[in-house]
């Protein structure tokens, strides 16, 4: 619902809801627009690169507080406009776009840390803070949230609870909702409900699950108390190289299964080994990267690190040490920031999805075979990137160097080869996404994923959402 700027109907809104947050907190300008017209998914970059229209929000609006999200929301039940929260605008999901018009609720006014509880080992925080805040905030009181994404200096709280995200240390200290603790929310229709204030317990569902990974359909998440964890005396790195991926994806479950608690495990295939290992790192072989760390008490760090050497030595080619796995952590985000990351003209997706160890590394080749055999022009390079002591994820990227120049059919393109991919993953016992979301990009195959499962989910979305007004049009549900 784009609505004419002209109207009586448009200005009558926009006073509603300067009356709520005050006048600097309304924008409808153009530059304001575009900035929330694109995230860092591919389609709208490319939309915009080659001069396409884009879709952008009616109204920018900044709330302070759970009360003027819930005034906001009953403003837009009472005219029917859709509303897409927004945080710091880097999902690669197309989650965030407002392709209905109506209100971008941009969420960062709401950065306070509001408690850190040393005894309960927690932290309160309002969902707009940038993690980045968060953890410097942590840190001052002596302790770490060990939540280290990528995009730790441009993502909200917020953002990483609405699509499941997770960091670097995700093997041992989980990913976003295994850190949560509870939350509160404004339901679609503004009331303000907090789920229960432990995550363990037999009193019901867990709502909490239920808001966690809702993309912004199911309401808006304001406040969330998450763990924090002491500052380790000690962590440290080692990686392995082996001759194929096979060796080094069984050296890595052995690892997990053998319960030795790795704070993080990386093992890149051939390829990426070949080209982003030797640039980005400076190490120059043939084989499939491994690396992994331990973090604790330096003499059970030793301990575990010694353990998971000799896990690595039956199959690994080379120990290349500590120092090597030392210097995958120094730079270990480099990999996702120019010059080293994919950028347009190139068309590039990121095909995550995750997968138990009996069929990981089969959805590894049925991906890798429907992007080359369908699409030859395309690179496929992957890595697996967190561990669990059931399965891992897999981090499979495409690249087209030189897609084509129309806008429409490069992104019928883009759009092909993501169904083949995913299709493929499915089939073959992973699933559409692992940690960057569903969003616009992937919604499409939500069916494929949950079959008749996918009406329970629908059911939810009516029964909280009656005018469809949350973030229409992702997670595989309806338009506005």
């Amino acid at each position: 619902m784009l609505l004419n700027r002209k109207s009586y109907l448009y200005q009558m809104i926009k006073s509603e809801l300067t009356w709520i947050v005050g006048d600097d907190y309304v924008q409808s300008d153009d530059a304001e627009k575009l900035g929330h017209s694109i995230d860092y998914y591919w389609v709208p970059e490319v939309w915009h690169d080659r001069g396409q229209k884009l879709t952008g929000p009616d109204f920018i609006v900044h709330p302070k507080t759970a009360e003027e999200v819930s005034k906001i929301l009953q403003v837009a039940n009472t005219h029917k406009i859709p509303v897409t929260p927004w945080g710091g605008g880097a999902g690669s999901q197309g989650g965030a776009l407002p392709i209905y018009g109506g209100i971008a609720l941009d969420t960062k006014r709401m950065n306070k840390v509001l408690n850190i509880d040393p005894i309960s080992m927690t932290v309160t925080a309002e969902t707009g803070i940038i993690a980045q805040h968060l953890e410097w905030e942590v840190n001052k009181a002596g302790f770490s949230t060990m939540h280290f994404p990528a995009s730790i200096a441009c993502s909200t709280l917020g953002g990483f609870i609405a699509h499941r995200g997770t960091g670097v240390l995700s093997t041992k200290y989980g990913k976003i909702e295994d850190m949560i603790t509870s939350m509160e929310v404004v339901t679609p229709t503004g009331d303000i409900i907090n789920t229960l204030p432990v995550p363990r317990h037999a009193s019901g569902p867990d709502l909490a699950q239920l808001f966690l990974g809702s993309e912004g359909t199911l309401g808006v998440v304001t406040k969330a108390t998450m763990k924090i964890h002491p500052i380790p005396e000690s962590r440290k790195f080692h990686a392995f190289l082996f001759s194929n991926m096979h060796d080094g994806l069984e050296a890595g479950a052995k690892i997990m299964t053998s319960r030795l608690n790795p704070s993080v495990i990386r093992l890149y295939d051939n390829p990426e080994t070949a080209k982003l290992i030797k640039r980005v790192l400076g190490i120059d072989r043939v084989g499939s990267y491994l690396v992994f760390g331990f973090d604790g008490p330096e003499e059970v760090v030793d301990i575990q690190l010694e353990k998971a050497c000799e896990i690595c030595s039956e199959h690994g080619i080379e120990d290349l040490g500590t120092e090597s796995g030392q210097v995958w952590w120094d730079n270990r985000y480099k990999f996702y920031y120019p010059p080293y990351m994919f950028q347009l003209p190139q068309a590039f997706g990121t095909l995550d999805t995750v997968a138990d160890f009996s069929h990981i590394e089969a959805v590894y080749h049925a991906m890798h075979d429907a992007v080359k055999e369908q699409y030859p022009k395309a690179a496929y390079i992957g890595h697996f990137s967190h561990w669990y002591d059931w399965g891992c994820m897999l981090y499979a990227r495409f690249i087209i160097e030189q897609p084509p120049q129309d806008p429409e059919e490069a992104v019928a393109l883009y759009n092909r080869i993501w169904d083949a991919a995913i299709r493929a993953a499915i089939s073959n016992g992973g699933v559409i996404n692992e940690h960057h979301g569903v969003g616009l990009k992937l919604g499409r195959m939500m069916r494929d994923l949950y079959g008749p499962a996918f009406k329970v989910l629908e059911g939810i979305k009516k029964t909280l959402d009656p005018n469809n007004i949350m973030n229409p049009g992702k997670l595989g549900f309806s338009g506005y």
